[in-house]
This record gives structure tokens, sequence and C-alpha cells, in this order.
């Protein structure tokens, strides 16, 4: 990719890109435009401490201007572990200030992981948070090379080691709030390093460009019409896809980051009241939160919330009971190597006046491409075709454009195949409707194939999900001698359920399912969860291949 455009014919002479009509896309430009703009507006909220965007523009600055000064700059990686707090919020634009690169680091992985992204990554720079002390010193025994250690010492936290050289507030006071950092030379350049959740051998590093974080978050912005100035609550982990670039969006829209360490229902609906939050995004787990509070837990509010939800595609029962307390959700679809949510279930008036589970369906389906992506198509992937439009060809999920990633770092093999073709295969299988939404039915490696029939796991949790008793579930295959293999569901009830058996959830199946695709098994309890909520399935498989008889 050039730093600069060209053109052809008549056009290519005497018109060319200079600094007076052409700049590289970069989401710094949205910080420093609402410090402009608007730098009296609250940018960040943090218990008790608040900031304007004025004041945050300054502290990313000296954040910048710090870690120059250190010697990091272009290439470098700049690594982060902490809970949705100012720092990390920081990070997404102070880094970049100094021209190096963010890794967000997953706070739920074991200390082996954690050293090994550091190692690979090669981070210079650790920003940690104290509430993860424990499990980052085990990362930094683990990794080769040890980086500059940074301490975050937020009040919300009472215990944890010191392990760094400084403080994170004594190393913003180090940096020079009016920092001349340059926007990059050129857009393609690396903005942030995302890890893969490495469910089998090591995660794979995602790498971003200005271009496209820059892309996607006014995408954001302009899919789920947010407005200017919304209040926007960090239920999202920003170490997850750089938090669906929203911290990008919220500097572009001028909007307000409530910060919330720890993620339940009672403190969702606590801020909502208190803060009069108007947007907010989540797994399914998070509408579960929501949907499961208690009366005690929930405040009232008379305003309008906005819940933008992805990751598992969430049952249509699930959406239906949000939609019943009083949210408006809107369903997005991506993956880590897609900015995060790059497909969105685009909203039809003719829908309104659908009934409620109606609707919901509608709504369950993952839809068409955010206004940035160029092209996503159902594809065959053996002859690279588009299948039929017809709601039930299987085929998998492809995407095309500017927010695609740029490849895995240090892992040419892995990116060339996952961009083979000219598009980058998502792993996920799916439908196109009639009217060109795109519905995912499994990952590929979670179609259950039973006697040659194939079985969609989605599909069998979205009848599982309307028992009144089930809280959460998920199907997994289960080895059977006669079909090959058969459905395995593992149920978590609800705590006012009382007693269900097997039988009963086997049979609630089979009156509302073709039999062939009921659960020959079902087994109850807590279900394995990654920190975006995501159930991790390959651990429940193993468990169903150890299963002796049904249970």
């Amino acid at each position: 990719m050039n730093a600069t455009p060209v053109d052809v014919g008549p056009y290519a002479n005497g018109l060319d890109a200079g600094p007076a009509n052409y700049t590289p896309l970069s989401p710094l430009s949205f910080l420093q435009r609402s410090a402009a703009v608007y730098p009296e507006y609250v940018s960040v909220v943090h218990g008790d401490r608040s900031y304007t965007w004025g004041q945050t523009y300054e502290r990313c600055r000296r954040l910048g201007s710090a870690l120059q000064r250190r010697g990091i700059g272009p290439g470098d990686t700049v690594a982060v572990v902490a809970s949705n707090i100012p720092a990390i919020y920081e990070a997404h634009f102070g880094v970049s200030m100094a021209g190096a690169v963010l890794n967000t680091i997953n706070t739920r992985l074991d200390g082996a992981n954690m050293g090994f992204i550091l190692d690979h990554g090669e981070a210079k720079v650790l920003l940690t948070d104290r509430e993860f002390s424990p499990i980052v010193a085990e990362a930094l025994g683990a990794a080769k090379q040890r980086p500059l250690v940074i301490d975050i010492d937020d009040p919300e936290v009472s215990e944890g080691d010191f392990l760094g050289e400084m403080e994170y507030e004594e190393f913003l006071a180090s940096g020079d709030p009016d920092f001349a950092w340059e926007p990059p030379r050129d857009e393609w350049q690396a903005i942030s390093l995302n890890y893969t959740s490495g469910t089998t051998g090591n995660p794979k590093g995602v790498v971003y460009h200005h271009r496209g974080a820059y892309l996607n978050a006014l995408s954001n912005a302009v899919g789920w019409d947010m407005g200017h100035h919304p209040t926007y609550l960090w239920t999202l982990p920003m170490f997850h896809c750089n938090g669906w670039c929203f911290p990008w969006t919220l500097a572009a829209v001028a909007g307000t980051s409530v910060c919330l360490r720890k993620v339940t229902g009672a403190n969702i609906f606590r801020a909502i009241a208190d803060h009069r939050v108007t947007h907010f995004c989540g797994a399914p787990i998070v509408l579960g939160m929501v949907i499961g509070a208690t009366e005690s837990e929930r405040n009232s509010f008379d305003h309008e919330v906005k819940i933008m939800t992805a990751a598992a595609p969430p049952p249509a029962s699930v959406l239906a009971n949000v939609e019943k307390a009083g949210f408006h959700v809107t369903h997005v679809y991506g993956l880590t190597e897609t900015y995060g949510p790059a497909v969105m279930c685009a909203w039809k008036s003719a829908w309104d006046t659908l009934p409620m589970e109606e609707r919901a369906m509608q709504k369950s389906r993952q839809g068409v491409p955010y206004h940035v992506l160029a092209n996503l198509d159902v594809i065959d992937p053996e002859s690279m075709k588009p299948v039929p439009r017809d709601g039930e060809t299987i085929g998998e999920v492809m995407f095309q454009g500017n927010i695609v990633m740029k490849g895995y770092l240090k892992n040419p093999a892995t990116t060339e195949a996952a961009l083979s073709g000219g598009w980058f295969h998502s792993g996920d299988l799916g439908v196109m409707h009639a009217d060109g939404y795109i519905q995912i039915k499994d990952r590929s490696k979670d179609i259950i194939i039973s006697g040659g029939e194939n079985i969609s796991s989605i599909e069998v949790e979205d009848v599982l999900y309307k028992h009144p008793a089930v809280e959460a579930a998920a199907v997994v295959a289960r080895p059977d001698e006669k079909w090959g293999e058969t459905p395995c569901a593992f149920i978590t009830l609800k705590g006012s359920a009382g007693t269900v058996s097997a039988q009963q959830i086997i049979d609630f199946c089979r009156d509302n399912l073709a039999h062939y695709k009921c659960p020959k098994a079902v087994v109850f309890g807590e279900l394995p969860k990654t920190s975006t909520g995501k159930i991790q399935k390959y651990l429940l498989r193993d468990r169903a291949r150890k299963l002796e008889t049904p249970t």
C-alpha cells in the first residue's frame, strides 16, 4: 500500500497528493478534535474521578511523550494488562502518539500465555493494573525478556504487589503535556496487536492498522446511530478487539466513557441510573445479567438505553426478553480479525409490526456489512463461489475490505491461508437469505454430523433457551457408535427452576425439533466461558467424549 494515493489518465498529472489535500487516516485525529471543540465536556468517569476531553488529551500526550523519552517509537510494542479504567483508555491514544503499537492483553489468561504474548509481541513496556499482579508476576517470570513495567495504582484496588519501576501517574508526570506528536506517515502502519483466544496451541497475534481503526470507529457511530455526546458504559473489555474500536468511536463523537471494573447486573443498572448511560456493548452473557437481575438490583430509568451484542449468536428468546425489559438491542457480528464488529442486523421499519418472537428471530440474524466493509458473502470454500440465497445452503462466511486485519504477526503461512483467494476466511458456517442478510449456523468445527446429516448446534441451542428452566445452554458433538456423533447438551438451570430431568429437556426438544437433531445426552452444571462471554466448547467437547452414558 502506498503512503500517498495515485491516479491514472488525465487525472494523473498536476493533481498530486500533498499536505494540503491528503493526510493518512488515524483515530488520533478524533481525540485532537474533541479536545479542541469540546474541551470542557466529560470524557471519562471512574468512581469519584472524572476527566474532560481537554484533560484526557493532555494525559494522552504526556503518555506518548513519556514513552518516547524512554526510547519507544515506531515498531515497538506497549502492552497493557488492566480492567476498564482510565489508563487503558488513554493507552489507546498515547501509545500511538509515540508511534508505537498497543497490545491490550486478556486479563483472564494464565501466566504462561501472558508470558508468551509478551515475548511474541516483543513488548518493550508493560502497563499493569495492580488487581492482576499475581498473574502478571507469573507472566514476567515466564517471559524471556522483561519489559519496562509501570504499575497502575487504581484507588478501587486495595491489594496487589507493585511489580514495576514506577507508578502510572508518576510516569505520566514525566511526560510533556504539550507533546508535539505526529500522525503516522502511512495509514497502513500498525496501531494495535490483539491475540486470539488460543484454545488450541499458542494464540495468534492479529495486527490492526490506523486506517481500519479509523474507519471502523466511524462505522460504529453511524451504524448504531449514536449521535454526539452519548454516555457509554464499559461492560465490554477494552482488551477485546480494542473494545470493538469504541475507545476511538467515543473520541469521534465526544462521548463519555463510564468505567466499570466489575460487570454485574446490579452495577449495570446502578450506572444507568447514576450516569444516564445511553449505550453499552456485551456478549450474550451480559444480556443474561440484565435479564437475570433481581428486583432489588434493578434501578428504574426513563430514557432509552441501547445495547450492542455480539460474540456467540444470541438466542431469539434472549433478545426478546431483553427488549421486554426496556432495552433496544442491535445485533452485530465479527471476529478479532475484522476489528470486532463488521456485520450488523440493520433494522427495517417493516419489522416493527411483527410479533415479539418474530422480531427477535429477525434480529438474531447477523445481517449485512458494516458501512466500511467492502464485501461480505457466504461462499463455498472449495469452489470459492457464493452459495444460493436460499437461507438453507451452508457455506463459509468471508470478508473483504479495509477492516480486515493486516495479518497474523510472525505467521506468514497462516496469514496466507486466512486471506487466500482474495477473501478473509472466517471459519464460520452460515447461510445467505434472499434479502441479503447472513445467518451464522456454526463454527466449522462445531457443526454436528449425525448419520450424514448436518446439525447446527446453534439451532438446537435456540430451542433449549426457550425452555423456562434454562439459563444457559451449549450443544456439542458426542461420539456415537451408530450415528458417528450426536448432540450433547450442557445446561445451566435458573436458580428458581427446581428439579428438571434430562429426559424432560430431551422431550422438550423433541416437541420443537426434528428428532434426529435432539440431544441424546444432557449434562447440568456451570458452563466454562471466556472473559468475553463465549462458551468454551472445546472444553465441553472433551467432557462429552468422556461421557459413558447419558446424564
